[in-house]
């Protein structure tokens, strides 16, 4: 068996900081991570909902090896497991995994270093877990090492209203009646409030501590375009655009061959996977792509659950997915790793009709109602003219303040109009309708239709029957989705989609609030690229990628086992000389410093050598620009759209405070948005003052500018101004 890490010296109250760095290279938390990671250790029943990338498998992790006896990790795919072990393992951490993959004396050995008290983490199937013969072990492990927690993965699989429903997930309210005392935690990535209440009695989790994260994945840009005759056009160049691995998703296996041969046609590194391959194509073509034997994977929704490539650059949906929750996931493939990523749907007619045929397929009724509803949501999602994170994150019950500067809707804005009147009416037609129709049927009204239905009703005697045939069936159906996304209305989740008014509806119609709603432009969406690298740093991030990917294949990994993408371009821009300087940096903990220091600093010397650049004989100064813990969580905040006086109430700090960081941030060449801070105007007017004054104090610059400009703007375009002149 392989040798792991000891534990790092600790006191009984161990610090939680000092131990994520010496297993997993971090130097601070993401947000919320060291609250639950603090309750984890308190032994409590815990509901956590992580968006992808989020950090949920650190929640469980990080306990695991602080804690006595082993936690038990149930996760419902083969890839998953091995991904997470394998990475694990690559920390020097104490991890394995029980499934159908090994044969009977592999499952015999581990099961024996299990009971000898070395493994802290086993990865387990829900069908496993639960079968006559591993139940009377898991006892034994009880009885012999002990259990500390048991983690259950993907946790929505346990709800008939979560999006990937699996039966057997269900049995595992077993785990409460058999060891009442041992904690459990259920980890998601999404989930409704509804899925959450029906997680949390299904497993019988005891009073649990429920932790809700942002769903805004803030590096990820999200597009939808019309599916015309030249999508496949548009596809290609898409791909070719843009750097680093891509998922394509099609709704069909007939549709991922086409597409796959015209791409292999086009000269582009790809491969299928679908259901109708064998067990063996589809595992070796996964672990192709994982380990960047090959760029691109075209697939069907049967890809992806039980991938853990962080370093996925995009995901394109050639396809209309089947709901709002699904896309979520799918899309949320791209980015794991935190860096900028994008999120192309296309988008026709034709796909729907497809989706609703295999919906109509469905035995159950209730089913096919659920089902339809969720179609709905997702038509809006596509034909939206709002902030595209609005409607997501609306979805999920977040409210987003929109102009997110990262979606098609927001970089390639419609023209606003004020449609408050038509609002007035569409609002007051519901009213009449006494709230218990669909926006089809509000929207006849308001056409004057004598339908049998408006005429069984009598609706064609209300005073809103007809009073919006100036505008069309797609106008009215435009602005009632732009008032579900916006909160002014509100529609039921049982699949029949009835409208209700809220409080805010009634400002509307009383004229206490105005409505107003992007007009769609025919315009082509064009990706704008990040800032370019330097050409120094580009050139050794290549060599570095290239010895990376190396090493992977030795051991047999993918290379992000070895190194985050996030960590390699760090190294590229420090440039450590030393392995004490290596080890600072984020995502190199003292397992990879052994195994990977001296390796990775001999490329980075033989560059500087072939480069002609001079020996650094003291480069600390480029680990001064790395930000600090407090400001990483600023950063974080700021990127989820939060603005200065809510960061200062949520981390209980000063505005000044708040402002300090961002403007350090920024000195240190963070991606802050910068526009938001400050209007572009003033930044002008200071920038010119900076450049006649100097890097003086601020009190001078304030007296010369005048009341107009605040000490918080000139602190920030000072950190701009200071970036800029760096030598």
């Amino acid at each position: 068996m392989p040798t792991y890490a000891t534990h790092p010296p600790m006191s009984q109250n161990p610090n939680l900081e000092q131990a994520l760095k010496y297993y997993f290279g971090y130097d601070s938390f993401r947000l919320g991570q060291r609250q639950i990671i603090e309750q984890a250790l308190q032994n409590r029943d815990l509901m956590i909902v992580m968006p992808t990338g989020g950090g949920k498998s650190l929640c469980f992790q990080l306990p695991a090896l602080l804690k006595k006896g082993l936690t038990v990790v149930v996760s419902p795919l083969i890839a998953l497991m091995q991904d997470q072990v394998e990475s694990l393992q690559d920390n020097g951490i104490a991890a394995t995994f029980l499934n159908s993959s090994l044969n009977a004396y592999k499952v015999r050995s581990r099961e024996e270093y299990i009971l000898s008290g070395k493994v802290k983490l086993l990865y387990v199937a829900p069908e496993r877990l639960l079968s006559e013969r591993f139940l009377p072990f898991l006892d034994l492990v009880h009885h012999q090492v002990g259990i500390s927690a048991f983690a259950i993965d993907e946790a929505h699989c346990v709800s008939e209203w979560g999006h990937d429903f699996r039966p057997e997930y269900r049995q595992l309210k077993l785990l409460r009646k058999r060891y009442r005392d041992i904690p459990v935690l259920a980890l998601t990535a999404t989930a409704t409030e509804r899925v959450r209440t029906d997680i949390i009695q299904q497993l019988g989790l005891n009073q649990p501590s429920v932790h809700l994260a942002s769903f805004n994945r803030h590096n990820l840009y999200y597009e939808v375009r019309s599916k015309t005759k030249y999508a496949y056009a548009e596809l290609l160049e898409l791909i070719r655009e843009t750097e680093g691995s891509g998922i394509i998703y099609c709704l069909t296996r007939k549709k991922v061959d086409e597409i796959t041969l015209k791409l292999q046609h086009d000269k582009i590194s790809v491969l299928p996977y679908h259901a109708g391959l064998t067990d063996e194509e589809r595992s070796k073509n996964q672990t192709r792509f994982i380990r960047d034997d090959v760029r691109v994977m075209v697939a069907t929704i049967a890809f992806g659950m039980g991938i853990n490539k962080p370093d996925v650059r995009f995901v394109i949906h050639f396809d209309i997915s089947r709901n709002l929750e699904s896309y979520y996931q799918e899309s949320g493939r791209a980015g794991r790793d935190g860096e900028p990523s994008r999120c192309t749907l296309f988008y026709s007619y034709g796909d729907v009709k497809t989706i609703e045929f295999l919906i109509n397929q469905k035995p159950d009724p209730q089913e096919q109602l659920i089902s339809k509803h969720q179609l709905r949501q997702m038509i809006d999602y596509t034909e939206g003219t709002d902030c595209r994170r609005t409607i997501q994150l609306g979805y999920f019950g977040e409210r987003f303040a929109g102009n997110c500067g990262n979606c098609d809707n927001c970089r390639y804005p419609k023209p606003v109009q004020d449609w408050t009147i038509e609002a007035m009416k569409f609002l007051s037609c519901v009213a009449r309708c006494k709230e218990r129709f669909g926006m089809g049927h509000i929207i006849d009204v308001l056409r004057g239709a004598k339908s049998q239905k408006i005429t069984q009703y009598e609706h064609d005697k209300l005073s809103t029957h007809g009073i919006g045939k100036d505008k069309t069936p797609d106008e009215w159906r435009m602005l009632g989705r732009s008032l579900l996304h916006q909160g002014l209305l509100e529609q039921t989740a049982d699949g029949y989609a009835v409208l209700k008014l809220n409080a805010l509806s009634w400002e509307v119609m009383r004229r206490q609030r105005t409505v107003s709603i992007a007009v769609p432009v025919a315009q082509k969406i064009t990706w704008e690229e990040g800032d370019e690298k330097a050409a120094e740093v580009e050139m050794l991030l290549q060599r570095l990628r290239a010895l990376r990917k190396q090493i992977a294949d030795a051991q047999s990994v993918p290379p992000y086992v070895i190194f985050a993408d996030s960590t390699l371009k760090l190294m590229a821009q420090v440039q450590p000389q030393t392995l004490s300087q290596f080890s600072k940096l984020s995502g190199v903990g003292s397992h990879k410093v052994s195994n990977y220091g001296e390796k990775f600093l001999a490329e980075i010397r033989a560059y500087r050598q072939e480069q002609g650049l001079p020996e650094q004989q003291d480069n600390s100064t480029r680990f001064q620009d790395l930000p600090s813990e407090t400001e990483l969580l600023t950063l974080q905040l700021h990127q989820q759209g939060f603005s200065v006086a809510e960061i200062a109430v949520k981390r209980n700090l000063r505005s000044t405070t708040i402002i300090r960081h961002l403007s350090d941030l920024i000195e240190k060449n963070q991606s802050v948005d910068f526009n938001l801070l400050v209007p572009v105007e003033k930044q002008q007017k200071i920038l010119q003052v900076l450049e006649i004054l100097g890097d003086i104090s601020l009190t001078p610059i304030k007296e010369y500018l005048g009341d107009r400009y605040s000490f918080d703007e000139i602190r920030l375009v000072r950190g701009k101004w200071r970036r800029e002149n760096k030598k």
